[in-house]
């Protein structure tokens, strides 16, 4: 139907736009550009930043001159984020309309456009309170979440395209709906562990301690060097404390990247055996392609994360290494998706 069709294309849109908001938030962070503008949701001011700049309007900032390539990064970000707002408020109204169709359970339409207005009023509170780790590593979780609820309706609004009908578990009796009940609970389980390696992930970013290890596989050539997991770990520190830069001791530094490290380690560990689990087992053979898009992802997020230190992170990998993240959710959600059909 007409309505269904427009549905799973928004969702699609929102898919790739979200994942652009994704991508374009790391750059802006990984570029100093998180203040570029130190108010919200304009920019000193000003709908734009050459509006600020031709109204000198920086002046109201005497401590915060006007950067202009920081403040384009920082609002084309917002830009975008609000396109994606306006595109998850279609989805959301489409959804009510068509209720009597069900083409879209409205409590998850509205679950999705709570967690878009959680995630605009965390952009918000990154801004005004200065880059609060916490709030940063929040901000990240609910753009991801964003993501992954808006790639989870989308796939569940059309033919699986992880997944073959014609060779379902429940054609194979007991075993096969065993075999199928068992790869789901592991894939949940991946995606559990990804979620939290996600989490550290953006506290190793939002605490600006990526280079506190600048050796591979060793960290300040040492297998295990000086670490402060005691303040490493510390959700909140107060307000009106300026984070651009980090506040953190070295060591702290190091705790965390660290940490990050042996997180990367259990979730390849996690989600690699959920995929070759699918991989092995003759009933799971439906979900073979969503099993090797989750190792390609996984083989991809490990050489961004290596070459990133390898070659002292450059700007482009960095960013790479959100992007692959959210490839390795998308794959991962695709997994369980398709062991959740059956």
């Amino acid at each position: 139907m007409a309505e269904a069709r427009w549905i799973r294309r928004l969702c699609m849109l929102g898919v790739a736009l979200c994942f652009t908001v994704v991508v374009l938030g790391a750059y802006v962070r990984l570029t100093a550009a998180g203040l570029g503008c130190p108010d919200w949701p304009g920019c000193y001011g000003h709908l734009t930043p050459a509006g600020a700049q031709a109204a000198g309007g920086a002046a109201a900032f005497p401590g915060r001159p006007l950067e202009p390539g920081k403040a384009w990064r920082e609002m084309i970000h917002r830009y975008a984020a609000t396109t994606l707002g306006v595109l998850i408020i279609t989805i959301a109204a489409l959804a009510i309309a068509t209720r009597r169709k069900r083409f879209v359970s409205v409590p998850y339409a509205l679950a999705l456009l709570a967690t878009v207005i959680v995630q605009g009023l965390l952009g918000m509170l990154t801004v005004t309170w200065q880059l609060k780790p916490l709030i940063v590593t929040l901000h990240l979780l609910f753009g991801l979440t964003t993501l992954g609820l808006l790639w989870w309706l989308a796939l569940s609004l059309r033919a699986d395209p992880w997944s073959s009908r014609r060779h379902g578990g429940a054609s194979h009796g007991i075993a096969g709906r065993a075999a199928v009940t068992h790869a789901r609970a592991l894939a949940l389980l991946g995606l559990c562990v990804l979620a939290l390696q996600i989490a550290l992930g953006g506290w190793t970013s939002s605490n600006y301690a990526a280079v506190a290890c600048p050796d591979f596989p060793t960290c300040q050539n040492s297998w295990w060097p000086h670490t402060d997991y005691r303040d490493a770990f510390v959700l909140w520190r107060g307000l009106n404390i300026n984070y651009e830069g980090g506040v953190l001791a070295h060591p702290a530094r190091v705790a965390i990247h660290l940490t990050h490290r042996m997180g990367a380690l259990v979730t390849t560990a996690a989600l690699a055996l959920a995929a070759l689990l699918v991989l092995r087992r003759q009933p799971l053979q439906f979900a073979r392609l969503a099993a090797w898009a989750v190792l390609a992802a996984l083989l991809l997020q490990l050489t961004i994360g290596i070459s990133m230190v390898v070659r002292t992170f450059p700007l482009w990998l960095a960013t790479a290494h959100t992007a692959g993240a959210a490839l390795l959710l998308l794959a991962a959600l695709a997994l369980l998706r398709s062991l959740t059909a059956r």
